[in-house]
């Protein structure tokens, strides 16, 4: 039935043309697989199964939409998959700022605008692009949005290999990428998969601040300090704050040692920039944000999501492990009685923290 539908479209020249238009609009590489998932489904089902997703309830929700495709959206055949380059630093100033515990460090891919509004503008353009080659046809844009099994889907697409921690690399630019997909119901032909080159390595393993990488191509949601930072909406456990230094939003580490990092191209796209010197700010700078502060200067920004709470719970524990200063102290103490109990809790231990640091 559907072949029939499309009958009169040449999909290998089209299937060009859909590469040769990512290209335009900014994607360093679109590629397309077929919907078959048997193998990543019982990767997801497993590590579900261990309760590795931790409180990311949506992860189970949608039953089985995840990787079925064609549940999620009926009709879909093929998922264009396109990746966008965001990385736009050098990897010895993030481990500069890593090594100062008064600095606060945010993920990359958060400094600047949400990717999630550009990605899903651009892939809208690219559908337009392929309606005003073929007409009406049907089709579905996700960017992060829904239950997608999207670094599954683009490993398939040969848009890079899913690595031990988890990221998707490509072996020209490294893993410093976003990815987004079309859903649609046009029988394209598909790519080769891109095949696995960790080999041996395991940098990301023996980097890992708490050891979330428990088996390679296998990360304990609760452990990571991205989930602790981004996901997790209350008490960070005890035993793992110390472990976290001074990153307030998402972690790096893992792609900062990859040696295929080494090829990372900076981004053309300036909205990836960091903006409000998110990428050279204090610790103490940031947590004097009122919440008004919080969502003028994160508008925009992928941080704003987590809440002003979460943010300041965040910055505590990095003001408590920090070598002591009694600038630190008074910041904390300034907030030792904020509205939140969650705030309270997390300052009262940042303290405490800096109390002991000051005795050793």
């Amino acid at each position: 039935m559907h072949n029939k539908k499309y009958s009169h479209i040449d999909l290998p020249a089209l299937a060009n043309d859909i590469k040769s238009w990512g290209a335009t609009l900014g994607f360093q590489q679109t590629g397309i697989t077929d919907i078959n998932l048997d193998e990543a489904e019982v990767h997801l089902l497993d590590w579900l199964g261990k309760h590795y997703h931790g409180e990311m309830h949506y992860m189970h929700r949608h039953g089985s939409k995840r990787s079925h495709p064609a549940e999620l959206v009926p009709g879909t055949l093929r998922v264009i998959s396109a990746r966008m380059d965001y990385w736009h630093d050098s990897t010895t100033r993030c481990e500069s700022m890593l090594a100062d515990d008064h600095l606060g460090y945010i993920s990359r891919y958060a400094l600047g605008r949400d990717y999630h509004k550009l990605l899903r503008k651009r892939l809208q353009q690219l559908a337009l692009q392929i309606e005003n080659k073929v007409g009406e046809f049907g089709y579905r844009v996700f960017t992060d949005s829904a239950p997608v099994l999207e670094k599954a889907l683009a490993e398939k697409a040969g848009l890079g290999w899913i690595g031990k921690h988890s990221n998707l690399i490509d072996e020209q630019t490294g893993s410093w990428f976003f990815i987004g997909e079309i859903y649609t119901d046009l029988p394209l032909p598909v790519n080769t998969p891109a095949k696995n080159h960790c080999g041996t390595c395991q940098s990301c393993i023996d980097v890992c601040p708490t050891k979330a990488i428990v088996a390679p191509y296998t990360i304990d949601a609760r452990l990571c300090i991205s989930y602790l930072t981004i996901e997790l909406k209350g008490s960070i456990p005890v035993e793992l704050r110390s472990m976290m230094g001074n990153r307030i939003y998402g972690c790096d580490d893992c792609q900062l040692v990859c040696p295929w990092n080494r090829f990372a191209k900076t981004t053309p796209e300036v909205d990836f920039f960091a903006r409000n010197n998110l990428d050279s700010a204090t610790l103490i700078e940031l947590f004097a944000w009122t919440e008004q502060e919080f969502l003028a200067r994160t508008e925009g920004s992928a941080i704003r999501r987590i809440g002003h709470h979460c943010w300041l719970r965040n910055i505590a524990v990095a003001l408590g492990n920090a070598t002591p200063t009694t600038a630190i102290t008074a910041a904390l103490t300034a907030r030792a009685d904020h509205d939140s109990a969650l705030v309270r809790e997390h300052v009262q231990w940042a303290l405490e923290q800096q109390t002991q640091h000051h005795r050793q």
